[in-house]
């Protein structure tokens, strides 16, 4: 199984992301309908990607929030992978396409660099941790969920064409 990752660029895609948030954390976490909705998704500034299978098969998700006002910063929010999907890769796959994406439009100064945060379900901390992102000791509930913030800063690498 190889991974795709598209970058959410028409509602119909747009669907497909919310049915996977939707089945991940309203339907198997229990977050409310209402919270899960929290009007980001269509702020300028809001991307989205797409996890697929070969065969088309909608297997994760994830958000890059940017603030015009705040340059060089961004957060990850929203990181989905479908049950069936888990310890297949995907969710690094979508960590990948979100820090490149982060990098290539919203990195700043020189060295060009981006610092990506996020706020992670502490069960999901290990996924973090590997990824090299730094993980507060201060914890928080979400959700009704124990959080942590994370952090990890991204320099992009000169081009030497």
């Amino acid at each position: 199984m190889r991974i795709h990752i598209l970058r959410v660029r028409t509602q119909a895609e747009l669907e497909r992301v919310l049915a996977i948030r939707n089945e991940v954390f309203v339907t198997e976490q229990g977050v409310t309908f209402e919270e899960e909705l929290d009007g980001l998704d269509h702020l300028p500034g809001t991307a989205h990607v797409l996890a697929v299978d070969d065969d088309g098969t909608d297997l994760g998700t994830a958000r890059l929030l940017s603030e015009p006002e705040h340059p060089g910063v961004v957060h990850v929010t929203r990181v989905a992978v479908r049950h069936s999907a888990r310890g297949r890769g995907v969710g690094q796959a979508v960590m990948d396409a979100l820090e490149a994406l982060a990098l290539a439009e919203h990195a700043a100064g020189t060295p060009a660099t981006v610092r990506v945060e996020l706020s992670a379900q502490e069960t999901a901390l290990p996924f973090y941790d590997a990824l090299g992102y730094e993980v507060s000791a201060e914890r928080y509930l979400d959700a009704r969920m124990w959080h942590r913030d994370a952090v990890k800063v991204l320099t992009a690498v000169p081009d030497r064409g």
